[in-house]
């Protein structure tokens, strides 16, 4: 029974290095992320959740993301490599900055210009995951689908500009070893430059080619 004055003892006396070596763990988890996050606004802040339990001494923390977070916004989970062991801290990265809204109700297939955007100013970890806050990958952008005035722009709702257009009559260049053919098919579907669609042939084959060009597609055999 002597024993447990000096037991408590110890523990006192362990309690507070343990809490220093959180700190000291928590504060580079935090200097990485300021770090990864910088970019994304103009004012960033970085909060930590204190872990569950006290994490052991490490003089040579290395912080990292697990898995693909991105965009780094709102909760995440930040890795700490430590003499071997990984020990997982939890944080959320807000930063305030400017975004852009439908100035108006938009229709579909509208070709975006920057009088139908507004600018706004606020929490972008409060905005859609998938949001666009960069004007120079707005403008230019077909709308895929009706947008109200207001309304923040996301990348499922944008598209490139189709240079083939379903059901429109193309030119399929086939290209191999020793030749060169080109014939002429009809799309099956839309497609911006780069995109894989399928057009039919006359013959009523159907073929995955490239969009080239306007009303072009090639295919490598």
């Amino acid at each position: 029974m002597k024993a447990w004055p000096w037991a408590i003892s110890a523990l006192l006396l362990l309690i507070p290095s343990l809490a220093a070596a959180t700190t000291a763990m928590e504060q580079q988890a935090r200097a990485f992320l300021l770090r990864e996050a910088a970019g994304l606004g103009d004012h960033i802040e970085v909060t930590m959740q204190s872990p569950s339990a006290p994490l052991p001494p490490c003089d040579d923390a290395t912080p990292f993301l697990p898995g693909h977070q991105r965009p780094l916004l709102g909760p995440v989970t930040v890795g700490v490599r430590c003499d071997g062991q990984v020990r997982y801290l939890q944080a959320r990265v807000s930063a305030r900055g400017r975004y852009w809204v439908a100035a108006d109700s938009l229709e579909a297939g509208t070709l975006l210009e920057k009088d139908d955007l507004r600018v706004r100013e606020g929490d972008l970890s409060a905005l859609p995951r998938r949001a666009v806050t960069r004007l120079d990958e707005l403008v230019g952008k077909e709308l895929t689908r009706p947008l109200n005035a207001g309304t923040v722009l996301q990348d499922s709702v944008l598209r490139v500009r189709p240079l083939v257009r379903r059901r429109q009559p193309v030119k399929v260049e086939a290209i191999g070893t020793g030749f060169r053919i080109e014939r002429a098919a009809h799309a099956l579907e839309d497609g911006a430059l780069g995109e894989r669609i399928r057009v039919r042939l006359p013959d009523r084959k159907v073929l995955t080619v490239v969009v080239s060009g306007p009303n072009r597609t090639r295919v490598t055999f």
